[in-house]
């Protein structure tokens, strides 16, 4: 097989990710015509069509996403390269840092505590589903992700996880039920519940500590993001499940009680990389920080 010219590959990448050729071809000063013969180019090198065109818009074949995929990486690559060794010597250097978008905010900012206030140090921060979150990784977008269930590796794709961190998980209300006097079965048969929705590891715990503790509970929300439970508990809606990091700043002034711990629940907190032959540096600090924080003793 011939070599593959990127110069077609680039033009090929640029019109998948727009989705329209006038556009793309605009972006690269280039003529349609001219973008379309590179496409077609393209197309006869890999012996596969890239595109089917509905209306205006073109879409990918199954050929083009493999293909698209693949330079995703190839690109990505190439600009990690050129970051990674333009950085010697620079004064400042970035990591870019992923985080599930139903992940704790205060869980987020203890991890990147270390490099807040850095001067030689840019974060960048995203957030996103886990599915999102991953593929930026493997296309070298992301340094590192922060997520509460580790993903599978395999051979293809070969993430590393490092376990951050177990957190307990409790009943977090208003203040003044904090005084009535209830055991545990009975708070979840008689107050409507803040609940994570079926996705969530904590919302499957707690569904089988209910059935042990043979109660229903009356779910009065079932919410994907920590960051609205908390408002709901503040609000007076009902307990919220949730671990009491999520909260702790409530929790210290008096908005918010715990109630109860719930026994057998946890959330854990994992850092999900890919291996990279240069990894950034900036990743060993923070997660030789995180586990002396998480070390017993």
């Amino acid at each position: 097989m011939s070599e593959l010219n990127y110069h077609h590959l680039r033009y090929f990448r640029a019109v998948a990710h727009d989705g329209n050729l006038t556009r793309a071809a605009e972006r690269l000063n280039l003529s349609q015509s001219a973008l379309s013969i590179q496409i077609k180019q393209l197309e006869e090198r890999l012996g596969h069509q890239l595109f089917e065109r509905r209306g205006r818009q073109l879409y990918l074949t199954e050929a083009g996403r493999i293909a698209l995929d693949h330079a995703d990486t190839i690109f990505s690559t190439g600009e990690e390269l050129l970051e990674t060794l333009r950085q010697t010597g620079s004064a400042r250097r970035a990591i870019r840092i992923g985080a599930l978008a139903t992940l704790s905010r205060n869980f987020q900012m203890e991890f990147v505590r270390p490099l807040i206030g850095r001067p030689d140090v840019e974060l960048i921060l995203r957030s996103g589903s886990t599915a999102e979150l991953l593929g930026a990784l493997e296309t070298l977008n992301l340094d590192i992700v922060l997520l509460t269930q580790p993903p599978a590796a395999d051979a293809v794709t070969p993430f590393v996880s490092d376990h951050l961190s177990q957190q307990r998980v409790a009943l977090i209300g208003a203040p003044d039920l904090a005084v009535e006097k209830q055991d545990l079965a009975t708070m979840l048969a008689t107050h409507p519940m803040i609940l994570p929705t079926m996705e969530s590891g904590v919302r499957l715990q707690f569904e089988a500590l209910a059935a042990r503790l043979g109660v229903t509970p009356q779910v009065a929300a079932e919410v994907e993001d920590m960051a609205m439970m908390r408002l709901l508990a503040r609000s007076g809606l009902g307990l919220a499940v949730m671990p009491p990091i999520v909260v702790q700043q409530e929790l210290q002034n008096g908005m918010l009680a715990e109630l109860d711990t719930l026994p057998g629940m946890v959330e854990n907190f994992y850092a999900v990389q890919v291996k990279r032959r240069f990894p950034n540096p900036l990743i060993r600090t923070l997660l030789d920080a995180a586990q002396w924080r998480d070390a017993p003793g």
